[in-house]
């Protein structure tokens, strides 16, 4: 203030004060008390600041988008697993992290944003062959496999013939058998009736069994069988028609985890009827009574055929490939030996036929969200408000290939599991799916009371406080055949025992698809989303307790 600003204060109070003495107030009181001056009014104090809203406010529409424009565009190749796209992918989120001001946690002075693992490619080689007596065959016509193969060269295979290969209550294809170490042939499908109805369930229904070979290919690998050929001999079974419509599938190279840990299945090789004929040494005339038996006992039937050896050849490829997750670090205070994780997976489909899958919503939505959310904790400790526990900002690879990031990270955390007291996922947060179209803003919440109880409740909390979706958790039914709890990077943290939450808005007509574009994208949803998911990782990091592992429902 200045000298003259302070003079003209002074007189004015002067002229105000005797016209305050003069005035005359009466006050009548009673003989021997005294009546004190009415106490002078105390004004309210001012509440205080909720910090969660204005560094929320930092998630914007306008900033989800910068991020999901360089994402999703074609330069990063669909950002499939191990390619240049998704190695781009991760540089540009690491830049982000680093620019913000988070730091790398990796013990890696030269690449401290980025954890380096090696994932293999496998293709089938060329010269696959199979034979029975003098017959030849050929791949991706007569036969083909899928998994491994422990058949690098030429093997002779004599198979055990195991019917359907079931085993339930009541019905086994494997009582009597010992099949460790060798090779089994198994009949596709399952008993049933003259009208189709299947005869080892209690309704009628199809059994697990019915259509997916996956079930039987699992039970022949806990029986330690080697391999398993399958064949079917259902009349309106098209094998020619069924090969070729996989036929681009299996000749695209696939990529997995390296590991030395046994496979759930074993290597399993699909033939073709006239193969399956062959091997058996029979005709399709006996077989169909054989099959007649079984549906007519519903009990596996004693097979007289003979098996015919056949010779198989069909190596495998394997090429390391590296790949990477991306980490940003903010430390807490005096909670900060607690971590929060909040994750999300760069990695697409990459390209095909040409055609780029630039997966806006899977989930360039969901790493532009972290990106900004990271962003905006980062601004908050800049100017003295972070979070008490410690935050982990992870961006995962490998995701479409099989949650390949989330398992590397959770059998190498940079910090331990036991110190991680909640991972919140965001995998798809920029769309609309066909059950809420027309209706209010919503997310899906999967898994949030699997082991947590409180987180379900806090979640709700903070959605009630400040975001206002639908919140709807229809996926989290043990019964929905989606099974989306099992398919996202969260789950490779509830397996650990960390409670997990996972937000996703559905799928859609464009989902894995290369339509997938970012001109689809609704922003003021993802913009909605990405603050629930802000709100509830600032209450977990800032609250005194920390939420309690008091469930099991895996």
């Amino acid at each position: 203030m200045t000298n003259k600003a302070l003079l003209i204060a002074l007189l004015a109070l002067a002229s105000a004060a005797p016209g305050y003495a003069q005035s005359k107030v009466k006050i009548k009181t009673k003989p021997g008390k005294t009546t004190a001056a009415p106490a002078a009014a105390v004004a309210p104090a001012p509440a205080p600041t909720d910090w969660s809203v204005k560094y929320a406010d930092l998630v914007t529409a306008e900033r989800l988008r910068a991020h999901l424009a360089v994402l999703a565009s074609d330069e990063y190749e669909g950002r499939e697993t191990g390619t240049k796209g998704q190695h781009m992918a991760a540089a540009y989120v690491a830049e982000q992290f680093k620019n913000a001001g988070l730091t790398g946690p990796i013990a890696n002075p030269a690449d401290p944003y980025q954890q380096h693992f090696n994932v293999e490619q496998v293709t089938w080689a060329d010269g696959a062959s199979l034979k029975v007596g003098k017959k030849s065959y050929q791949w991706l016509v007569d036969f083909y496999g899928m998994g491994d193969s422990p058949f690098a060269t030429e093997t002779t295979v004599k198979p055990v013939f195991l019917g359907y290969g079931i085993e339930q209550p009541g019905y086994s294809d494997y009582a009597g058998q010992d099949v460790t170490g060798k090779d089994v042939l198994i009949l596709l499908g399952e008993p049933t009736s003259a009208d189709g109805k299947a005869l080892l369930s209690s309704d009628g229904s199809p059994t697990k069994w019915a259509n997916d070979y996956r079930a039987k290919a699992q039970l022949a690998a806990q029986k330690g069988a080697r391999t398993a050929f399958f064949v079917s001999f259902n009349p309106t079974s098209n094998f020619a028609k069924h090969t070729a419509r996989l036929a681009p599938m299996i000749a695209h190279p696939s990529t997995v985890m390296v590991s030395d840990a046994k496979p759930s299945r074993v290597p399993s090789f699909f033939i073709s009827p006239a193969v399956g004929l062959e091997v058996l040494g029979t005709k399709d005339a006996a077989m169909q009574a054989y099959l007649a038996k079984i549906n007519s006992t519903k009990q596996p039937v004693k097979s007289t055929f003979k098996v015919v050896p056949l010779q198989v050849k069909a190596e495998r490829k394997r090429t390391p490939v590296q790949t990477e997750n991306v980490l940003g670090f903010i430390e807490g205070t005096d909670k900060k030996e607690d971590i929060i994780v909040i994750s999300a997976h760069h990695d697409h489909l990459g390209t095909q036929n040409g055609v780029v899958f630039n997966g806006a919503d899977d989930d360039g939505s969901g790493t532009s969200g972290i990106i900004t959310i990271a962003e905006a904790f980062a601004q908050a400790k800049k100017e003295g408000h972070g979070p008490r526990r410690s935050l982990l900002f992870l961006s995962v690879t490998g995701e479409e290939k099989g949650l390949f990031g989330s398992e590397y990270y959770s059998k190498h955390p940079v910090f331990p599991l036991a110190q991680t007291e909640a991972d919140l996922n965001v995998d798809m947060i920029g769309r609309t799916d066909v059950e809420h179209e027309g209706k209010p803003d919503y997310v899906y919440v999967i898994g949030s009371d699997k082991l947590a109880s409180e987180l379900k409740v806090i979640q709700e909390e903070q959605n009630k406080k400040y975001t206002q979706l639908d919140l709807d958790y229809r996926f989290d039914d043990p019964a929905d055949p989606n099974r989306f709890y099992y398919r996202s990077d969260h789950y490779n943290f509830a397996v650990n025992k960390v409670p997990v939450a996972f937000f996703f808005n559905g799928v859609h007509a464009d989902y894995h698809k290369e339509s997938d574009e970012i001109s689809k994208i609704e922003f003021p949803k993802m913009e909605k989303r990405a603050k629930l998911v802000f709100h509830l990782a600032w209450e977990l990091a800032n609250r005194d307790g920390r939420i309690v592992v008091d469930s099991n429902k895996l």
